[in-house]
């Protein structure tokens, strides 16, 4: 059937595949069993043949790859639950690791993040994102590839040069913001943000695959370093997020999501996020789901996901949460008001009494009616609860369907290398200049020859100027950007750059 088995209370409580793509929440104290109960769900998942990716932010998600060991314990708790036929089994798993070391690497082009989500991740105030987006801005109207972080610094640089064009087009450009973006840089440089930028990019088709028995790959991000990195973790997950909603085509409700995602330490999304930010990701929360895909958020607080978004979530797991201070006390609150009352269950008093291993759950039933809270006994998982070998991973790693697919980077020609040409060809421009402008002398004597030359030097400046802006010609900004639309308007994939709802590159023109 078309459902998974969550766990047990008065009866069996269920996640309906068809429901799946209306979002989820797991919360819980630390040590109370919100990972077990994130197996439960993507173990689920994939025998439905739905692909799932989730972070493995302390190791144990890896676990998935590898079959359990059907203990007593965890026997007579499958009993207890009326699980039929409980055996210890893997799934389908491909590792996944920004930094290349434990899994695949992970790459994304700088064009295809955007200056918004690049923004959050540089901790920009707004003057600083203004400047970089008027930066995008230029490189995506000229056709720029902006493929890693030279690229950008290229960029950065050329906007510095020709800043009082620029300005006059865009608005104010000040080098000091520059500055701060080149310093915000290295920062990020430091923080892993070079492996991360580059190709080959990461294709969405990889996320989404089935193994040949059908069931769902499930893909695990190791994430126990780049957790350390809170933004550079966040934003990379939205990124990926914003791919999915623009890629991804209009399907409405499917018997089971194409796709689920899986927000691990969601608290990290929204910590310090601005109001812009959380409408959009709202709005991407929001639509998504008629794309066929669900995302299921994993905080120790509900109140850690703003409530719009908190809305958006229908089915819900709560593990326990322990009120010793204020905050603890609120959250209880929170957590209580936001399930359908049971009138056999005190929200308020069972979520600080579950012992690990038991939740609160209430999961969309026919026709999408949320069902009343229930005290609900977790399913025990049929993997590994724990982490992998090295020797285990690199097994894994040699069976991947995408093995050597990603691992050797790949550096086309892009904006650091049009704009170095660029330079170049302007330095020898002004240089044939001055030499040809010496070899003009005449019987007009000294100040004649002076005139001359003062009446060249311009000349050899506008020239250089025209090689670095990338015109043929000498003209205004605005002349060469109107003339530069109306070569690409008749191309059904233009050079221009159009972007979404997070700033990603949309499909159509996502890699030229």
């Amino acid at each position: 059937m078309n459902r998974i088995l969550v766990g047990k209370g008065r009866q069996q409580v269920h996640l309906l595949a068809k429901y799946g793509n209306r979002h989820g929440l797991v919360a819980g104290a630390t040590g109370t069993g919100k990972t077990v109960s994130l197996l439960v769900l993507a173990e689920g998942f994939s025998r439905l043949g739905v692909p799932v990716v989730l972070a493995d932010v302390k190791g144990d998600v890896a676990g998935l790859a590898m079959p359990g060991v059907a203990n007593e314990r965890i026997q007579q708790r499958a009993a207890e639950i009326g699980i039929e036929g409980y055996t210890p089994e893997a799934s389908p798993v491909v590792f996944w690791d920004l930094y290349g070391k434990v899994g695949h690497p992970i790459r994304t082009t700088v064009s295809e993040i955007g200056p918004f989500l690049l923004a959050r991740m540089l901790e920009l105030n707004d003057t600083q994102s203004g400047v970089l987006e008027v930066a995008f801005r230029v490189a995506d109207e000229q056709g720029l590839l902006l493929l890693d972080l030279d690229d950008l610094r290229a960029l950065l640089a050329f906007v510095a040069e020709n800043r009082k064009q620029i300005s006059a087009e865009y608005g104010l450009v000040h080098t000091q913001s520059i500055a701060a973006i080149q310093r915000a840089l290295l920062s990020l440089e430091g923080d892993g943000g070079r492996d991360f930028f580059g190709e080959p990019a990461l294709e969405l088709v990889d996320l989404m695959r089935t193994d040949l028995g059908g069931r769902g790959v499930i893909s695990v991000l190791a994430a126990d370093q780049l957790i350390l990195k809170p933004r550079l973790y966040s934003t990379f997950l939205l990124w990926l997020l914003s791919e999915l909603f623009e890629e991804l085509p209009e399907v409405g409700d499917l018997d089971k999501p194409k796709l689920v995602f899986a927000f691990d330490e969601a608290h990290l999304l929204f910590d310090d996020a601005p109001a812009a930010l959380r409408q959009r990701v709202e709005q991407v929360v929001r639509l998504i789901r008629s794309k066929g895909v669900g995302v299921y958020f994993c905080s120790q607080f509900p109140d850690d996901v703003p409530d719009d978004i908190l809305g958006q979530l229908g089915n819900r797991i709560q593990h326990a949460l322990r009120s010793f201070t204020p905050r603890d006390q609120k959250a209880v609150r929170a957590a209580a008001e936001t399930f359908v009352p049971n009138p056999e269950v005190d929200v308020a008093a069972a979520i600080g009494q579950l012992a690990v291993g038991e939740a609160l759950t209430s999961m969309l039933m026919d026709k999408g009616v949320p069902m009343p809270v229930e005290r609900t006994l977790i399913c025990p998982p049929r993997c590994r609860m724990g982490t992998l070998t090295d020797q285990e991973r690199a097994e894994i790693r040699s069976r991947s369907p995408v093995g050597g697919r990603y691992e050797t980077a790949v550096n086309r020609e892009s904006a650091h290398e049009v704009l170095t040409r660029r330079v170049a060809e302007a330095a020898a421009a002004g240089r044939g200049a001055e030499a040809g402008g010496a070899g003009r002398q005449g019987e007009a004597g000294d100040a004649a020859r002076r005139g001359e030359r003062s009446g060249e030097a311009p000349e050899s400046r506008g020239r250089m100027h025209e090689l670095l802006w990338g015109t043929g010609r000498r003209q205004g900004l605005i002349e060469a950007m109107t003339k530069q639309a109306a070569r690409t308007a008749g191309s059904q994939i233009g050079r221009q750059i159009l972007r979404g709802v997070l700033g990603g590159i949309l499909g159509g023109t996502r890699r030229r």
